[in-house]
């Protein structure tokens, strides 16, 4: 509860720096390289909608999920202005199933890295990999430790934190040093981590 009323907060003030106002580059380069194409597709910490948009145009069934509401309640008046089908969920994902599973493709954005523990990492890694089809893969945008904590800043994780969470679910396919996708002059280090979930 606690950690909804804080995003819930900070989207009532309009205090979200995270949010673009567009779609994530690294997510469009990710999706365009591999490729990946249109399949069933959850958008964790989906906030008001503008990567489930994106991907929902690409031919991706899209489910967003998001612990606040008043960013679920944006992200689809958003999806209606621009006339694209989107299904958006209201949930806390350490705690509840999304109904709409399995899916075939995970994407976050700095949601992963939010949490407060490696125990809550672990938790967190275990779920997308439950929520997630035979083979299939996430992308996890999550802030880096080789740059310096910013205050206010996201948390940050080493590449080894990283690892200890996601490999006893996941094979990392590749996790590259990049930035995540800001409207700033100086955006924040992040890991691009790619991960197929694990067989059996």
């Amino acid at each position: 509860m606690l950690e909804e009323n804080r995003f819930e907060e900070r989207y009532a003030k309009g205090e979200i720096p995270w949010d673009l106002g567009r779609v994530d580059a690294n997510l469009v380069a990710m999706v365009e390289k591999m490729p990946i194409a249109g399949c069933r597709a959850l958008d964790l910490g989906c906030g008001t909608g503008d990567n489930s948009i994106w991907l929902a145009r690409q031919a991706f069934d899209v489910t967003g999920v998001d612990i606040s509401t008043l960013a679920i309640k944006q992200a689809r008046s958003k999806a209606l202005q621009n006339g694209v089908e989107c299904r958006f969920v209201v949930a806390d994902f350490l705690k509840e199933r999304v109904g709409e599973a399995p899916f075939d493709f995970v994407f976050d954005r700095g949601c992963f890295h939010s949490l407060d523990s490696q125990q809550q990492h672990a938790l967190f890694a275990q779920n997308v990999s439950i929520h997630l089809d035979h083979e299939g893969v996430w992308l996890s945008l999550i802030a880096s430790t080789d740059a310096p904590q910013r205050d206010p800043g996201p948390p940050r994780l080493s590449a080894a934190e990283i690892a200890i969470a996601v490999e006893p679910f996941f094979e990392i396919l590749s996790l590259v040093s990049g930035n995540l996708d800001s409207n700033r002059s100086d955006p924040v280090r992040c890991w691009v981590c790619v991960m197929k979930k694990r067989g059996g």
